[in-house]
């Protein structure tokens, strides 16, 4: 009567020590680190909006005092078009032209938004106006938290990839996860990277 309890017993205890010794192995860092991943993609993505959404106002406020900007304006508003109305393909992630499409329109949403802040050092009573200092110091935080947000994006993607990419992580996810592939992650572009002029 005890020896097949006793079997019983064994069995159950190799599998648990077989289940302890994959979950030691790091079976689990694939789906683990691309939940990661996704969660710092989608911070990212919350921190672009918050920026998009700031746009309107920023504009209305800025028209008010600086009708002769037009320009200016109509590329801020068009940059936030282009960063806000796209579509993001499924697997933005995992397919770089649809990653720097989306780097591009953010990029140049910026860019424009920088213009904007620029030309309000030529209004004085535009930089006195209580919304747009508000408006200004919210899209200043917020693009620190986008910063943030990337470098955190950043980070779990480097974890995320290493471990696809190393041994013996590499052969579990090939076995396991076959569907799990490297992530895009965030470049400087070639005119950011450049070290100014300075001419006196």
């Amino acid at each position: 009567m005890s020896h097949p309890i006793a079997r019983l017993a064994a069995r159950v205890g190799a599998v648990l020590l077989l289940a302890i010794g994959l979950a030691g192995c790091g079976i689990n860092a694939v789906p683990t680190q691309d939940e990661q991943v996704k969660a710092a993609w989608s911070e990212v993505l919350n921190q672009y909006q918050r920026r998009a959404d700031l746009v309107p106002n920023l504009v209305e406020t800025v028209r008010g005092y600086a009708k002769q900007e037009q320009t200016v304006l109509t590329q801020v508003t068009e940059a936030r078009a282009r960063a806000t109305q796209v579509t993001l393909p499924a697997d933005i992630l995992t397919n770089p032209d649809a990653f720097r499409q989306f780097e591009q329109n953010q990029a140049s949403l910026g860019g424009a938004l920088g213009r904007l802040l620029a030309i309000s050092e030529q209004y004085p009573d535009l930089k006195s106006n209580q919304n747009f200092l508000a408006l200004q110091s919210q899209l200043e935080g917020t693009e620190n938290r986008i910063a943030v947000a990337r470098r955190d994006y950043i980070g779990t993607v480097q974890t995320y990839n290493t471990t696809l990419r190393t041994i013996p992580s590499r052969w579990i996810a090939a076995i396991l996860y076959p569907n799990a592939k490297v992530r895009e992650t965030f470049t400087i572009d070639e005119k950011a990277q450049e070290v100014p002029q300075v001419k006196l």
